[in-house]
């Protein structure tokens, strides 16, 4: 199931986000609008819940949650943007990967799922 997350997410989200890939959330995170979308199998159908919800695409950015550990993974196929300097995979801006980790990490970490 693909939340969108505004605030603190809630244990049952965080459960719910979990049952597709059962270690790891993947996340479409829009930078902007300080909101990110998790759950699913793909981060393009996470991306597509944002779009859908009023985010324009040059903000929304790929990432992985790993609960356990308490960290971010910054490599999906939505990174893919010459148009942002960005021709790989991994977000390239140390910048970018860093205000990314603040917000997955301010609205999803330390959520007690278990």
């Amino acid at each position: 199931m693909i939340h969108i997350i505004r605030q603190k997410a809630e244990p049952k989200q965080m459960r719910q986000m979990l049952e597709a890939l059962g270690i790891y959330i993947k996340l479409a995170v829009d930078v902007e609008r300080r909101i990110l979308a998790g759950g699913g199998e793909l981060h393009a159908d996470c991306e597509l819940v944002l779009l859908d919800d009023g985010s324009q695409q040059r903000h929304v950015w790929g990432a992985d949650w790993y609960p356990l550990s308490q960290t971010v993974g910054y490599e999906s196929l939505i990174n893919i943007r010459p148009s942002a300097n960005n021709r790989s995979m991994m977000i390239q801006d140390p910048a970018m990967r860093d205000d990314i980790r603040q917000l997955v990490q301010s609205l999803l970490g330390d959520v007690q799922w278990q």
